[in-house]
């Protein structure tokens, strides 16, 4: 069973980023206390990568072991290493490159023409392969997923009107994506949804009918991000631009 979800509104991107970079270093250092390691998964695009550099800078990220967190990503652009449309290669200059994060558990998505060559199918069912083995389980559970929102309220690679979300493997490929590059890999949404927390981030007047999409009752087929919901809580973190057009 999915949580309801939690709308948090901050004034502006730069106070939304220090939120959550603030939220993910107590979820973090709650689930070493509890478990003794942390598994996040990540997202790309601007409030992505600025909440991972809020991340670094919040004070309170010199108590994380950072050997002991397990850094995943719910999709990816099968783009080549280092390639600026990875959300991989945003994700190592905002954070992962700045920290002692051990290299074998930092788990990028299979990049184009290295272990898997060009197929993207089996790129995504080495990546299902990996959970399975970190996970030991059919699905795995991440202790935050964060997310950012389209401007059609897709997440991940998981676009309206399409049916990769409602796939049985946990990682899929995606061919033909409505928004470039068109491949790619990508969690499904029952992987998603196997989170502790989900946290679906937006920021600026262009995400606004997005969240009002997301947090409208729609189905998933209609708007995936409101399907986007942890075990424990569902946050949508906004700044006042995004959040302009929620429905009370």
């Amino acid at each position: 069973m999915t949580s309801d979800q939690e709308v948090f509104t901050y004034p502006d991107h730069d106070t939304l980023a220090a939120a959550i970079g603030a939220r993910l270093v107590t979820a973090i250092t709650d689930a070493q206390t509890a478990r003794g390691i942390a598994h996040i998964s990540l997202t790309g695009g601007r409030g992505g990568t600025s909440a991972l550099e809020a991340t670094l800078a919040d004070p309170g990220s010199s108590a994380i072991d950072w050997a002991r967190v397990d850094f995943w990503w719910s999709d990816e652009r099968f783009l080549p290493a280092g390639d600026p449309e990875r959300n991989e290669t945003g994700a190592r200059a905002a954070l992962l490159d700045h920290i002692p994060a051990l290299p074998e558990k930092i788990h990028y998505m299979p990049r184009l023409g290295e272990e898997y060559g060009d197929d993207v199918d089996a790129a995504a069912a080495g990546y299902a392969k990996e959970l399975a083995k970190a996970f030991g389980e059919d699905v795995p559970v991440f202790d935050v997923s964060l997310l950012g929102i389209g401007e059609d309220a897709h997440v991940a690679s998981l676009f309206p009107g399409r049916d990769e979300q409602f796939a049985t493997a946990a990682c899929v490929s995606v061919r033909d994506s409505p928004k470039p590059p068109p491949t790619r890999t990508t969690f499904n949404m029952a992987t998603i949804q196997s989170s502790r927390e989900v946290w679906l981030i937006a920021s600026g007047a262009g995400k606004a009918d997005a969240i009002k999409l997301a947090t409208g009752g729609l189905s998933p087929k209609e708007a995936p991000a409101g399907a986007a919901r942890g075990i424990d809580r569902s946050l949508v973190l906004c700044d006042q631009d995004a959040a302009a057009k929620i429905t009370a």
